[in-house]
């Protein structure tokens, strides 16, 4: 994180309504025309338009403060969306029971079910291979460290 995302980041935490709400990432993107200031957030019960309009109201102000931002810049403050990796011990909580696709620092990729996840890993009931016509045996859990994981992201299944 740059020093000015985290400057933004620190005036941020400052005005959250309340300790629901978390900061998923804080992006700086410069460019001639005008800085993009992204500010992705969620909470333990999800995030509706209203609060995120709100948060970026409140801190669009504090951010017209700061000496290090450009007069020109454009604020988007929304949540992550079921497509953005999971990265933070509170959205691996949030996510229990769900099905997820990790990749891992040593290059396996692995798809199951998260039933578990604590401030230091999770736990992954791995989907077995298919091979042909037998039924695959279950695999047993997987005790994954968040060190591990370079990239989960959360699979959205319509059944």
């Amino acid at each position: 994180m740059t020093a000015l995302a985290a400057k933004i980041q620190e005036r941020l935490m400052a005005l959250l309504p309340d300790e629901r709400f978390f900061p998923v990432a804080v992006q700086v993107s410069p460019s001639r025309i005008k800085t993009k200031v992204v500010v992705l957030l969620d909470s333990d019960t999800g995030i509706s338009i209203d609060e995120c309009a709100d948060i970026s109201r409140r801190l669009g102000q504090e951010l017209d403060t700061l000496p290090e931002l450009p007069e020109a810049y454009t604020l988007e403050v929304s949540s992550p969306g079921i497509d953005y990796p999971l990265s933070l011990p509170r959205q691996f909580r949030r996510n229990v029971g769900r099905r997820l696709r990790i990749w891992l620092a040593d290059g396996r990729e692995l798809t199951g079910l998260l039933t578990d996840a604590t401030d230091t890993g999770l736990t992954l009931s791995p989907e077995a291979p298919a091979s042909g016509r037998k039924k695959a045996e279950p695999l047993p859990p997987l005790h994954l460290p968040y060190g591990e994981v370079q990239k989960a992201v959360v699979q959205v299944s319509f059944k």
